[in-house]
Protein backbone atom coordinates (compact mmCIF):
# COMPACT_ATOMS: atom_id res chain seq x y z
CA UNK A 1 0.00 0.00 0.00
CA UNK A 2 1.15 3.34 -1.42
CA UNK A 3 0.56 6.83 1.09
CA UNK A 4 0.82 9.79 -1.34
CA UNK A 5 0.96 13.24 -0.16
CA UNK A 6 -1.03 15.75 -2.02
CA UNK A 7 0.15 19.13 -1.31
CA UNK A 8 -1.19 22.45 -2.76
CA UNK A 9 -4.39 21.75 -2.96
CA UNK A 10 -7.16 24.51 -3.51
CA UNK A 11 -8.88 25.42 -0.55
CA UNK A 12 -12.11 24.78 -2.38
CA UNK A 13 -10.98 21.12 -3.54
CA UNK A 14 -13.24 17.73 -2.29
CA UNK A 15 -12.20 14.30 -1.11
CA UNK A 16 -14.32 13.22 -4.27
CA UNK A 17 -12.74 15.55 -6.41
CA UNK A 18 -9.34 13.81 -5.45
CA UNK A 19 -10.40 10.42 -5.38
CA UNK A 20 -11.20 11.23 -9.36
CA UNK A 21 -8.49 12.90 -10.03
CA UNK A 22 -5.91 9.75 -8.63
CA UNK A 23 -8.61 7.08 -9.99
CA UNK A 24 -7.67 7.74 -13.62
CA UNK A 25 -4.39 6.25 -12.32
CA UNK A 26 -5.42 3.32 -10.10
CA UNK A 27 -7.89 1.90 -7.56
CA UNK A 28 -7.98 4.75 -4.48
CA UNK A 29 -8.43 2.71 -1.29
CA UNK A 30 -8.72 6.41 0.72
CA UNK A 31 -8.78 9.96 0.46
CA UNK A 32 -7.99 12.43 3.67
CA UNK A 33 -8.09 15.92 3.34
CA UNK A 34 -6.25 17.63 6.58
CA UNK A 35 -8.68 20.22 7.87
CA UNK A 36 -7.48 23.11 10.57
CA UNK A 37 -8.86 22.31 14.17
CA UNK A 38 -10.40 25.68 15.04
CA UNK A 39 -12.07 26.78 11.96
CA UNK A 40 -12.15 23.53 9.77
CA UNK A 41 -10.99 24.90 6.60
CA UNK A 42 -8.99 22.76 3.97
CA UNK A 43 -5.07 22.92 4.79
CA UNK A 44 -4.36 23.12 1.44
CA UNK A 45 -2.87 19.05 1.42
CA UNK A 46 -4.08 16.04 1.99
CA UNK A 47 -3.58 12.00 1.90
CA UNK A 48 -4.22 9.39 -0.87
CA UNK A 49 -3.71 5.30 -0.38
CA UNK A 50 -3.40 3.20 -3.09
CA UNK A 51 -1.66 0.06 -4.26
CA UNK A 52 2.55 0.45 -4.25
CA UNK A 53 2.47 0.13 -8.37
CA UNK A 54 -0.62 2.34 -8.95
CA UNK A 55 0.52 4.76 -6.56
CA UNK A 56 3.97 5.34 -8.08
CA UNK A 57 2.22 5.66 -11.31
CA UNK A 58 0.23 8.28 -9.91
CA UNK A 59 2.83 10.03 -8.40
CA UNK A 60 4.93 10.39 -11.52
CA UNK A 61 2.01 11.37 -13.63
CA UNK A 62 0.31 14.10 -11.14
CA UNK A 63 2.86 15.66 -9.41
CA UNK A 64 3.80 19.41 -10.46
CA UNK A 65 0.03 19.34 -12.62
CA UNK A 66 -2.35 21.69 -12.15
CA UNK A 67 -5.49 20.93 -9.90
CA UNK A 68 -8.01 23.96 -9.27
CA UNK A 69 -5.39 26.78 -10.54
CA UNK A 70 -2.42 25.44 -8.35
CA UNK A 71 0.18 22.94 -9.34
CA UNK A 72 -0.02 19.94 -6.95
CA UNK A 73 3.06 18.52 -5.12
CA UNK A 74 2.35 14.70 -5.28
CA UNK A 75 4.81 12.54 -3.45
CA UNK A 76 5.20 9.51 -1.31
CA UNK A 77 4.47 10.19 2.24
CA UNK A 78 6.80 9.86 4.81
CA UNK A 79 6.79 9.01 8.55
CA UNK A 80 5.92 11.68 10.94
CA UNK A 81 8.87 10.78 12.88
CA UNK A 82 9.00 12.13 16.81
CA UNK A 83 8.02 15.97 17.25
CA UNK A 84 8.85 16.52 20.57
CA UNK A 85 11.51 19.21 21.43
CA UNK A 86 15.00 17.73 21.74
CA UNK A 87 16.64 18.28 25.61
CA UNK A 88 20.40 18.36 26.28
Amino acid sequence: MRNIFVGSLPFSASEEEVRELFAAHGNVHSVKLITDRETGRLRGFGFVEMDDAEGDAAIEALNGTEFGGRSLVVNQARERGDRRPKRF
